[in-house]
């Protein structure tokens, strides 16, 4: 048998994410997809703003952009008894909003899955031709000390592929989690959905109004109609059945009647394209590591669909995995530093997966028993969600690392009253790199735009003895690194002045971004020996020690 690298089981946006990560990375994989081609389905739409600065980092953000609804389309979050009749409550959701805006230099995307998935399979094949095999089942995995077995059935018959490590993004109903003995948390049933996509024109009723989600509030009916190209192409939910429904009852005539139904218009011309009933959930892995199999998406955590995290923060759980991956197969990383994709999502996954149950209670989603143990379930008596609903600014950004793979530097986290929906930007160790607004070759450029492939070392204008020793060390042990000086005759202006205070750092500062966009490392101004604490802070990122010199860099601010 052949050895790849990285097997990628599950060829979702979670799986051809991976693809894409580890070719920029350098790493050969395999993906394999039971399905015979990408979704057929809408699912997942929103792509939220980390998620595109990831999607920017490796290439394909304009490419998914396009594939997408402009931003101006779909403005609104809309509560109605139908969309003919009375309008209960409009909102613009918080994380459109313009102090929101500022937090990165693009926005985020509404792309239906069964549109974004072209887009990402197209651009994984082109850094890596013939590594993705679709109608491929994988009915086993085995592993030992050095690699993962795995049995693959196709159309050619049954066959064994050999890899060093595996990636588990097989959906909610992981085969790969349940042979590997890995439990969930949480309440596995919340209530039955029926995803519907259609073809209508519902032109007369949103134009005047674009949203992303219009719901419908009737006695005995409560559905979204979900936009996907604001005009005649729309999914549509039907939320809140019994556990029990029986979903062969949902014909495709049935199905079309309460369409029309919902949009108070009965002699409305509905095509029901597809029907695909589903269970909504909370429940997170109790592991998201057995060995060399890592678990990730929805093969992680199974979330409500309330508020869009399910699908961002799966692709987020890949960006994290794939450079430690890189580092560990490379050898520049030891073995350790993949301890800490367990470490760092884990935690994120349930504090995520709880916020999306919240929403849901408050939007009347769930039973008693999930609502109990729901955070903050109840909106107020005048709203029909609770006021953090698609305004959760500070879970999407805030998101701060404590591991093996960061290097503290004794500042507090920085305060804020609502860590769901506010975001202070800083530049701590653990955080994501803030946006700043730079200026390169006469461009308009962000911080954003010198990380995320490798690490980044971004030092201010007389930062020169921490670029002269992180070269040399880089070179040496291989570790794919770019060292930045910013400010007047830099490698990129700073015409607000603003880079040091945001990132907390002197003009002989320092600060070392992961290759995933988050702080690994910083040092509020020069060291006596800079060489040696370059060489401790990247020894202790990746796995290798250096703690005392960590230690020393700590102390010194």
């Amino acid at each position: 048998m052949d050895e790849i690298p990285v097997l990628i089981v599950g060829g979702g946006p979670v799986g051809l994410s991976a693809s894409i990560f580890l070719s920029n990375a350098g790493v050969r994989s395999l993906l394999l997809e039971r399905h015979p081609g990408t979704s057929i389905h809408p699912k997942a739409r929103g792509i939220n703003v980390r998620t595109m600065e990831i999607y920017r980092q490796h290439g394909v953000e304009a490419s998914v952009r396009a594939a997408g609804l402009p931003p101006d389309r779909a403005r609104f979050i809309i509560w109605a008894r139908s969309l003919a009749g009375e309008e209960l409550e409009r909102r613009i959701p918080g994380r459109a909003r313009p102090e929101a805006q500022r937090i990165s230099p693009i926005t985020n995307c509404l792309c239906a899955q069964d549109d974004l998935e072209p887009v990402l399979r197209q651009h994984a094949e082109s850094l890596a031709p013939g590594t993705l095999h679709f109608g491929a089942e994988v009915t086993a995995l085995e592993q030992d000390a050095t690699g993962v077995t795995a049995t693959v059935r196709d159309a050619g018959g049954e066959r064994r592929i050999r890899a060093r490590y595996a990636i588990a993004a097989d959906g909610a109903h992981s085969r790969a989690r349940d042979a590997l003995g890995i439990g969930m948390t949480g309440t596995a049933g919340l209530y039955r959905s029926i995803n519907l996509l259609l073809r209508a024109d519902l032109t007369p009723w949103v134009a005047e109004r674009p949203a992303a989600l219009y719901f419908i509030e009737q006695p005995g009916l409560r559905g979204t109609f979900l936009t996907i190209n604001g005009r005649n192409r729309w999914g549509f939910l039907i939320n809140n059945l019994p556990l029990d429904v029986d979903v062969a009852g949902y014909t495709r005539e049935r199905c079309a009647d309460i369409v029309r139904q919902a949009a108070g218009v009965p002699d409305l011309d509905v095509e029901i394209l597809g029907i695909a009933p589903w269970t909504a959930a909370a429940q997170v892995a109790e592991r998201y590591r057995a060995g060399r199999i890592f678990l990730a998406g929805d093969a992680a955590h199974h979330m409500p669909p309330t508020g869009g995290f399910g699908m961002n923060t799966g692709v987020q759980d890949v960006h994290n995995l794939a450079w430690k991956l890189a580092a560990v197969l490379q050898g520049w990383g030891a073995p350790d530093l993949l301890d800490t994709y367990e470490s760092e999502r884990l935690p994120l996954g349930r504090a995520i997966t709880e916020q999306s149950l919240a929403n849901a209670a408050s939007m009347g989603r769930v039973g008693p028993q999930a609502v109990a143990h729901a955070a903050r379930p109840t909106a107020s008596a005048d709203t029909r969600a609770r006021p953090e609903f698609l305004s959760e600014v500070g879970m999407i950004f805030g998101a701060a690392y404590a591991s093996a793979a960061v290097v503290p530097d004794g500042t507090p986290a920085p305060a804020v009253a609502d860590p769901v929906t506010q975001y202070a930007p800083s530049a701590r160790p653990g955080g994501r790199a803030p946006h700043v607004p730079l200026v390169r070759d006469g461009g308009a450029v962000s911080t954003i735009d010198l990380v995320g492939r490798g690490f980044a070392l971004l030092t201010g204008v007389d930062g020169k003895a921490w670029r002269e020793a992180a070269g040399p060390i880089a070179a040496a042990r291989s570790i794919p690194l770019t060292a930045a000086a910013i400010g007047p005759g830099g490698d990129a202006g700073d015409p607000d002045g603003a880079w040091a205070a945001a990132y907390g750092v002197e003009p002989d500062g320092a600060v070392l971004v992961r290759p995933d966009g988050h702080v690994g490392w910083r040092r509020r101004t020069r060291a006596g020996d800079c060489r040696a604490e370059v060489a401790g802070a990247l020894d202790r990122l990746l796995g290798r020690g250096g703690s005392a010199v960590a230690a020393r860099s700590a102390a010194g601010g």
